[in-house]
């Protein structure tokens, strides 16, 4: 499946494929112990480290999507499957996503 990947130091959105589902979302995230927030109301979901915003992370770059709470480092925005903890792809593009994302 296909993924977004806001990377806040860069200050990019790209697309990658995603095989290794929850896993891989927090091997793009870096870190093991991770949130979501839903995005929108089609069913996305913007994953993110559940400790960005008390763990300080120099040059690691922050953003704000829509009127969420600021984040840094990456994110990771995913769909819902069929099932509570089934991941697909999203609905947003990365060109609606870029447009509602706010890099600090």
């Amino acid at each position: 499946m296909q993924i977004l990947v806001i990377d806040g130091a860069a200050r990019t959105i790209r697309s990658e494929e995603l095989r290794d589902r929850l896993d891989g979302v927090k091997r793009l995230i870096g870190r093991d112990s991770i949130d979501f927030d839903p995005l929108g109301g089609a069913g996305d979901r913007l994953y993110f480290d559940e400790s960005c915003f008390i763990r300080p992370m120099p040059g690691a770059g922050r953003f704000q999507v829509d009127a969420l709470a600021p984040l840094s480092g990456v994110a990771v925005v995913v769909g819902s499957g069929p099932g509570p903890d089934e991941l697909a792809t999203p609905k947003v593009s990365a060109e609606e996503l870029l447009a509602r994302v706010r890099f600090l």
